[in-house]
């Protein structure tokens, strides 16, 4: 498949320029990691449509539902998914494989050549985001 179609985003009128700024960094990098990321910005919009598209903390793709999800940052030897909550989350495949000794977050690095459990990803996408609206709702009760 090609990584035009990958490339796609999902925009809303309020994230136009967050997308606009991930397609770029994704033709950027030109290579593998850019393939990589833009394929799984696909599986992320695959596994929850309503997913924002961000750009922060310097330079960042942020996507985030009710909060945010993960960050999909791009290094020499690897993409790494941050999963803002990634410590409260199943993870029965083991995908996370980086970041395991922090007490929130976790991470999935990916390098050259390596594929993803889509199903089990995506599955990761879907949880984080019941747990980022599990943590508002709770959140909203202790206001009352």
């Amino acid at each position: 498949m090609d990584r035009r179609e990958y490339m796609k985003p999902t925009s809303r009128p309020n994230v136009e320029a967050a997308s606009a700024s991930i397609t770029k960094r994704i033709e950027e990098l030109g290579d593998w990691r850019g393939d990589t990321l833009a394929h799984l910005r696909k599986l992320i919009h695959e596994a929850d449509p309503n997913i924002q598209e961000e750009w922060k903390f310097m330079g960042t793709p942020v996507f985030s539902h009710h909060g945010i999800v993960c960050t999909g940052e791009s290094y020499k030897q690897v993409v790494k998914l941050t999963f803002a909550r990634g410590a409260s989350l199943k993870d029965p495949k083991k995908l996370f494989n980086s970041s395991l000794k922090g007490n929130v977050r976790r991470a999935i690095d990916l390098r050259e050549g390596e594929k993803i459990n889509e199903a089990a990803f995506k599955q990761l996408i879907r949880a984080s985001v019941a747990e980022n609206a599990a943590v508002l709702a709770e959140r909203a009760a202790r206001k009352k």
